[in-house]
This record gives structure tokens, sequence and C-alpha cells, in this order.
């Protein structure tokens, strides 16, 4: 199907887009703008941070978790101010936050990775009750956190390595176990980037370099692909009133001579329903 353009707006790594369940709302970044974007009707909000930020979390109407590449803060849309949680390798200053999302339990993943997408360079983390604690060294390029709507497992990948783990959640929503292989997309045209799950178990992930989203069953077979103007697609999330609208971000980042439509917000009305996107409960 083809996309519809939500926002123009060029991003030139767009990533991060939150259906913002209460505020009815479309928020997104772009990291190497240090920006963050909020489309309500057809007013378009921005935020400009002083250094890169990637992803958040909803927490109340006008507040948000918002990590950034030294720390995770709540952020109020409101006021602009920020009140700093914790730090985010705030003692190193090679990396840089990416790919985050709430999870079913009021906590927040969040990965990092280098500035230059050195090899092992990141991590992937949980925030939870005022801790972060470090789930995942040496990650690459963290993507597709995510989580089934049981609220027993979540899924990442480290993009490079083309495959999408899934691993269970306790009940607090810690991981136990070793993750395991849920996708293997060696033989995909692009690499994995953004992902969420439908409310009904699909998996839904943007593939870098494809220009497209690809929806999958519960059990990896594909069933849908939303195509897009842009080969560099990053994150996909579902919104509007039903939840029915697939979103997702794109970038022009690594194309010399992008196409007006590279890096805008794209839309699909589908036939699929998304999750809620989890509070996050700081």
């Amino acid at each position: 199907m083809s996309a519809q353009v939500f926002d123009a707006t060029p991003c030139s790594l767009g990533e991060g887009p939150l259906w913002h369940p209460e505020a009815q709302c479309l928020y997104w970044f772009d990291i190497n703008a240090m920006r963050l974007y909020r489309r309500d009707g057809e007013a378009l909000d921005q935020w400009q941070f002083d250094e890169h930020v990637s992803a958040a979390g909803w927490v109340d109407r006008t507040r948000l978790l918002v990590a950034s590449e030294t720390a995770l803060q709540l952020f109020d849309t409101d006021t602009g101010e920020s009140e700093y949680l914790c730090g985010l390798e705030s003692d190193n200053a090679l990396t840089r936050s990416n790919d985050g999302r709430a999870d079913p339990m009021g906590g927040f993943w969040i990965g990092t990775m280098g500035k230059k997408a050195e090899k092992g360079a990141g991590a992937i983390y949980r925030y939870s009750a005022g801790e972060l604690r470090r789930l995942y060294p040496r990650i690459s390029i963290p993507n597709a956190i995510s989580f089934h709507p049981d609220g027993r497992s979540a899924c990442f990948t480290d993009t490079p390595t083309r495959k999408v783990l899934r691993v269970a959640l306790d009940a607090d929503g810690w991981p136990v176990g070793t993750p395991e292989v849920f996708l293997d997309l060696a033989d995909a045209p692009g690499g994995p980037d953004g992902a969420v799950f439908g409310a009904d178990g699909t998996f839904w992930i943007a593939l870098w370099g494809a220009g497209c989203v690809v929806g999958h069953a519960p059990d990896g077979t594909e069933i849908a692909r939303f195509e897009a103007p842009a080969p560099h697609m990053t994150c996909p999330a579902f919104g509007g009133p039903d939840l029915r609208t697939l979103f997702a971000t794109s970038a022009t980042e690594g194309r010399d001579t992008p196409a007006p439509t590279e890096g805008a917000t794209f839309s699909w009305p589908t036939r699929f329903r998304g999750q809620a996107e989890h509070r996050v409960i700081p």
C-alpha cells in the first residue's frame, strides 16, 4: 500500500515515533538535529535540545521520559523544562542513545550505540523504579525494542546481525533466560531497524535500505508490506483514534542526493490494530 506523507519535515535521522494515547498526537525525533517534534492535527511543534535525543515514553498528558546521549530525563512539553532522572553512559563521549520503548510494567528500555556505529560500543538497558540496569552489553546498533501484547516477552535486535531476538520477561518486567532468534532477516532486502507489536501479536519492523515496514505473523511469516518513497525507514508506531494507522519515520542520513520525500514521517491506514503505548512509571 502506498504511503501518505503525514509530516513532510525532512529528518536527517528520524526515530522514535510515539503515539500519545491520552493527548492523541504523534511525537518523533530527529536524532542528528537534536530535536523533538509533535504533530497535533495541523499544528507542528518542535523542541531543540543541546545533545542527541532519540526515544521517549509517555508519563502523563504533558510529560515524557526522554532518552538523550547522556541521561534519562522527564521533559514537560508545556514548559519545555527537563528534570534529570539518571545518567546514561554520561561518562562515555563516544556513545548516544538510539531505539527505546516503554514496557507493559511501566519500565523503559533504551539502547545506546557509538556515534559512528563502532562495533560493540553500545548496550541495552532497562529503567524501572529509579534503577537503570544494563541488560545486554556489546551491542553495535540496538533496534526493534518491542513488547508482545501478553506482556511476557520482549524483542530487540543488534542491526548488523540481521536477527531479531526474543526473551521472556518475569512478572516485574525483567528478562529471564537466554534470548532466542525470533526472526532471521539475513535474506531481507534491508537491515532490521525499529519495530512494534500489534494488538494481535503481529510484529512490524522497518527495514533500513529497503523503503518499507514489514508485518509478520506470530510465527514469523510475512503478512503485509507497507512501502514508502524513502529507502531508509527507521521505526513504526501504531496510532490514530482506533490505533489502526501505521506511522513510520525515515532518514536522509547516508543518502548523497535524497528525494524530497526522504526523511519525512509517513502513514498508512490499515486493517491491523496496534497496542496503546505503555505508560512509563518514573
